[in-house]
């Protein structure tokens, strides 16, 4: 049988698509492989969002290519979508597909090889002839933890912002497929669904009597999922009578708001649908409501525009909501944007220094959300385990989206358990399993 990798970068509704292709390949007879040095395919899901992205995405296919000359370099995703003559002219990609065409990529791959007389297999080995030096990856692909995209697209085209031109306009889901796919991750052992999509505070609105709610409501009604996260909602959209359903234990008390900037004068310029008093007003609703929820959000330094002092108004409100994490980006021009014609660009050294600051400053409340859950007792999916001076120790995340690590001699793969939270050591907080 032919061998296909996948690998995939930036967001979780990439990673939602990649477990998509991965099915569809293993229909379609391929057996899946971590490396792309054991692949007859080697596919890069790619991600647009910043010019590093792109960089990241020409850098990981032309290594795949060293690893394997003879292989089929397929690039998609939202760079393939921004740019395919681009990633055409790179001579490591053997065949470049957009998001648009995406759902028929196998067939695509197979049309290619029929058409260059290079099959699936590479030219190197028999179909059906298994090399023992090639180590299969499992089929349960995001077993413990699936993404299952509820929607995609977005019609809210802000400024500086190129998902609406490689994802289009927003479309939604409907439920009855939404809740096919979580029973069956929850039929294969999985013990957590991560909603995913571009605007989820939006789903629904495209269906007959369908918002994000209703879809919650289903969900935990018609599925066995013992674990229920919501990957990211706009301050705008969490209401009172959405977090009302955050009283079920199921739904994980971790919000993912992009805040982009903390000087409203900012956000008027990227065309953002609140302002910081908006902002205030939702972060205090959540932990009101929720308690102990973790509040992660992304920001961007050095927009067009943004002189020192809005910078520092945008360092002390991102530092003044206390984010249990923070995604930090340098704004990046991107072709096709209105920002890309804006006057005022910040400068490169500009934009790296306040980086370290706002890094700085997202690290200190990364340790002090952390430890303030030292002494608590929460629910823990472990997903992996490694050996450290003859322990056996494993790695989790609590439903609030911190990542521990505990020692045990049990089998806590894919389970939940109660652990009680101690100290920071490195990036994870050392618990002991209940």
């Amino acid at each position: 049988m032919p061998f296909v990798a996948i690998h995939t970068q930036g967001c979780k509704l990439n990673q939602a698509d990649s477990s998509q292709l991965a099915w569809q390949f293993l229909a379609a007879g391929y057996q899946l492989v971590d490396s792309a040095t054991d692949a007859d395919v080697f596919v890069l899901n790619t991600c647009t969002i910043t010019a590093t992205a792109d960089a990241k995405a020409r850098q990981a296919l032309r290594a795949a290519r060293r690893k394997n000359p003879n292989a089929i370099i397929v690039a998609t995703g939202c760079y393939s979508q921004r740019a395919a003559r681009e990633l055409d002219q790179l001579d490591a990609v053997s065949l470049v597909v957009g998001n648009t065409e995406k759902h028929d990529l196998v067939s695509l791959v197979s049309a290619f090889g029929q058409a260059t007389h290079q099959p699936a297999s590479g030219g190197r080995i028999p179909v059906g002839q298994t090399l023992p030096t090639r180590k299969p990856a499992s089929r349960n692909f995001g077993r413990v933890r699936a993404m299952i995209k509820i929607q995609e697209g977005c019609n809210q085209v802000c400024a500086y912002c190129i998902v609406p031109r490689v994802r289009g306009r927003e479309r939604s889901i409907p439920p009855d497929s939404l809740i096919q796919q979580v029973n069956q991750h929850v039929s294969e052992g999985g013990q957590e669904v991560v909603l995913t999509g571009t605007q989820l505070g939006t789903y629904g609105f495209d269906l007959p009597a369908t918002n994000l709610s209703n879809l919650l409501e289903r969900l935990l009604k018609e599925t066995g999922v013992a674990r229920l996260r919501v990957s990211s909602l706009q301050a705008q959209e969490i209401t009172p009578e959405l977090l009302k359903l955050w009283g079920n234990h199921r739904l994980c008390p971790h919000f993912h708001v992009p805040l982009q900037n903390g000087c409203d004068t900012i956000l008027k310029a990227m065309r953002r649908r609140y302002d910081t008093a908006q902002f205030v007003r939702t972060a205090k609703l959540i932990r009101h409501t929720v308690p102990h929820a973790a509040i992660t959000t992304d920001i961007i330094v050095g927009f067009p525009g943004e002189g020192e002092a809005e910078f520092r108004e945008s360092l002390r409100f991102a530092d003044s909501i206390a984010f249990s994490d923070m995604h930090v980006f340098p704004y990046s021009v991107r072709p096709g944007t209105s920002a890309a014609f804006l006057e005022n660009q910040v400068p490169a050294p500009s934009k790296g220094e306040r980086m370290r600051e706002m890094l700085d400053m997202s690290r200190r409340n990364f340790l002090a959300f952390r430890e303030q859950q030292s002494g608590q007792v929460r629910p823990v999916l472990w997903q992996a385990s490694r050996k450290r001076q003859g322990e056996t120790w494993w790695s989790g995340l609590t439903d609030n989206y911190v990542r521990v690590s505990a020692s045990s001699e049990q089998n806590l793969g894919n389970t939940i358990t109660l652990a009680c939270l101690g100290e920071m050591e490195a990036d994870s907080v050392r618990a002991e399993v209940r």
